[in-house]
């Protein structure tokens, strides 16, 4: 048990243990996404949706690897995948969204895809974190 929070901890540690690597794991793909994103928007020239899109499939790939392993200590399970895949179409969806809305809003630079990205990214964190401690990795 979770003294904190009075939850059953799951295999991957306490709670503490589990946001630490949580976030050295979202920082680490974050970076692959972001560069991805402001590389196929801004120097490629992608619409900001499909660069958005490839960057998030690339650093979303990256964290589910290194959190299923490292963070929540999980073993594989097909059950657990479709869990996963249904929780990320919820944060594509929402990350992209966001995006897409403040790119079109704010003037098409670097550094407001920067903010429009942490904005987009720190939404999808909260709701990724909760979902798969509370529900994902308890997955059988």
């Amino acid at each position: 048990m979770d003294a904190a929070l009075d939850i059953p901890t799951p295999a991957g540690g306490d709670l503490k243990t589990q946001i630490v690597r949580f976030v050295i794991t979202g920082a680490a793909s974050g970076v692959l996404d972001l560069g991805l994103t402001l590389l196929f928007q801004h120097v490629l020239g992608f619409p900001e949706w499909a660069a958005k899109s490839i960057g998030f499939v690339c650093g979303t790939t990256m964290a589910y690897l290194i959190n299923r392993r490292w963070t929540f200590k999980a073993d594989p399970s097909m059950a657990r995948f479709v869990a996963v895949a249904l929780l990320y179409l919820v944060t594509f969806v929402v990350q992209v969204g966001i995006y897409t809305v403040l790119s079109r809003t704010w003037d098409d630079t670097v550094v407001w895809s920067m903010v429009a990205y942490v904005i987009a990214q720190g939404t999808a964190t909260v709701i990724n974190f909760v979902v798969q401690r509370m529900v994902i990795f308890k997955i059988r």
